[in-house]
């Protein structure tokens, strides 16, 4: 910043050296002091302390600059009202920043922020705070003597969890927690009344809050998490709410009590588990778009959906007229489904060499599946989206002709040994369960060409893929993995595949390069610094080549 724009208040413009017939009048320098500078957009690699010249500065933007840190003298400008230092490469800031009285805008989104100053509650003017796209791990305590706070801002950080004490933010608005690991959202938070739009979109929650005191809230999004239930009491409250954004989770079924919310305009639950709605839905009178593809909807042709919002509501009242067990009441499937009710597909088996027992929510596979395959060889297994907390150990019957097996959206912890014995198996999925682990049995599966581990409780590589020779594809996505180790992965020679997306990765290690078989490397979503964003990019080989580099020589 050259010298003359921090002195501006003090020395005269070379135009008063030039003509001395300036009337006291016209002589604007002597009148006023700066009040905004903005030297946004340029290259600053850092600012002077003779900052401290300009005392009347309400505003200083510097965004999109290359500042590593920000001059102490800052905390001398007690005039200043909007400070905006985004776009930046803070790793952190001067404690001196918490000394002004009147900040009421302060914008650090886009640095490498690790921790924010503990004392940061001190700045009781805010009414604005963007922390987003930083690498922070916590939230201070001190964030709840922040009673002015309107917008807070903390998306795409590191969060695994908020303090409970937010709560006491009475003037907060808007809350953006997007693209966090947040697995849990404090139950204080819910008695935020002031609350109006919420973000937790791209996290690790398996269930909504309630929310008693949120009278006001209108937007609520929190699509691309692990929710498998929306409870009447997550809803019931919410009389203010227009939008519902929960698509891209695990949502088996829909309550009555949705009605209850009167002013909703938009309502998303694409790519659910959703396989019936109630039909009271038609009777929402704001509803102006409801998205519901991708969810396995038995009651609904897919040639409606695809008619829009308006039909189908229309489609739902007519619903609402009809005789007959309503949507919800159809008897569930359960262990104790009698044979005449299992539905046993004889022409799948025989034809299709295909046992199938999915989407029936049931807590066991009833024996009449494994009598009626008899001496009939079976392939493919299907029996995902239902609650087994086990593999089914009959399964074993199987070993001599299955390949392909899919338990995918359960609630299994362990693979059993059973499993384990089925020496031809290809194709393994076990997506959206709770495993944390693969046992080391699991080696004899010799011919495993693809298997898919996304969003269970992995916090390791399971060290047994390592010695699987045949297996082309790995997809672990969604969990909670923090390291790989790159030798051993280079030597699976037919891995093409490896999904990593959406993990805990802080550090990805160069000799990964080496793998040159991978075709298609996924990283994104990683608490990881480098490679940054704009090499993922690229796509895997840029990738490769990129990590190659950062091989020590």
């Amino acid at each position: 910043v050259p010298a003359h724009v921090w002195r501006i208040n003090l020395d005269p413009p070379e135009e008063a050296q030039h003509n001395l017939s300036f009337s006291a009048t016209d002589r604007w320098w002597d009148q006023t002091d700066l009040t905004k500078l903005i030297l946004a957009s340029n290259k600053l690699q850092s600012l002077s302390e003779d900052v401290q010249l300009l005392p009347a500065l309400t505003v200083l933007d510097v965004h999109d600059n290359q500042l590593t840190s920000l001059p102490s003298a800052l905390g001398q400008l007690e005039n200043l009202q909007k400070l905006d230092v985004s776009h930046n490469k803070l790793q952190s800031l001067p404690e001196e920043l918490l000394q002004l009285p009147r900040l009421r805008s302060l914008l650090l989104q886009h640095n490498e922020l690790s921790h924010l100053p503990e004392g940061l509650g001190q700045l009781l003017s805010l009414e604005e705070l963007d922390v987003s796209n930083n690498h922070l791990t916590a939230i201070p305590a001190s964030f709840a003597l922040l009673i002015n706070l309107v917008r807070l801002n903390l998306a795409c950080n590191q969060l695994k969890d908020l303090p409970a004490d937010l709560s006491a933010m009475k003037s907060l608005r808007q809350l953006d927690c997007t693209k966090n690991y947040l697995e849990t959202v404090p139950s204080k938070l819910a008695t935020m009344a002031s609350l109006e739009q919420l973000y937790l979109r791209k996290n690790k929650l398996r269930s909504l809050p309630e929310f008693p005191s949120c009278k006001l809230l209108k937007e609520l999004h929190a699509g691309e998490n692990q929710i498998e239930i929306l409870n009447a009491e997550n809803l019931k409250h919410l009389n203010s709410l227009s939008v519902l954004e929960l698509r891209d989770n695990k949502i088996k079924s829909v309550p009555e009590e949705i009605t209850l919310l009167q002013k909703l305009e938009r309502l998303d639950l694409a790519n659910n588990d959703i396989s019936r709605l109630p039909y009271t839905l038609g009777n929402l009178p704001h509803l102006k778009f409801l998205a519901l593809e991708g969810n396995p909807l038995r009651t609904i042709r897919r040639d409606l959906l695809e008619k829009g919002t308006q039909e189908l509501l229309k489609y739902l009242r007519s619903k609402i007229q009809d005789d007959g067990p309503g949507p919800n009441e159809e008897p569930p499937v359960t262990a104790m489904t009698l044979p005449s009710q299992a539905r046993v597909n004889m022409h799948a088996i025989t034809s299709l060499k295909l046992l199938e027992y999915s989407e029936k929510q049931a807590a066991e596979i009833p024996q009449e599946m494994f009598d009626a395959v008899g001496d009939n060889p079976v392939a493919t297994v299907n029996f995902s989206k239902n609650q087994l907390r086990e593999v089914p150990p009959r399964i074993v019957e199987l070993k001599d002709s299955v390949c392909d097996v899919n338990l995918g959206f359960n609630k299994i912890s362990s693979i059993s040994l059973e499993l384990c014995r089925l020496h031809k198996l290809t194709h393994l999925d076990l997506r959206n369960n709770i495993l944390t682990s693969l046992p080391k049995e699991m080696e004899a599966l010799t011919r495993l060409q693809i298997i898919n581990l996304a969003f269970n409780r992995f916090k390791e590589f399971p060290s047994v893929l390592y010695h699987l020779p045949a297996l082309e594809t790995i997809l672990l996505s969604s969990n909670q993995v923090g390291s790989i180790d790159p030798v051993q992965l280079k030597g699976m020679d037919r891995l093409g595949t490896l999904d990593l997306q959406n993990n805990d990765l802080l550090h990805v290690p160069p000799e990964l390069g080496n793998c040159e078989n991978l075709r298609a490397l996924l990283l994104e979503g990683n608490p990881f610094r480098t490679p940054r964003a704009a090499v993922l990019a690229k796509g895997t080989a840029a990738v490769l080549e990129y990590l190659r580099s950062r091989i020590p020589s």
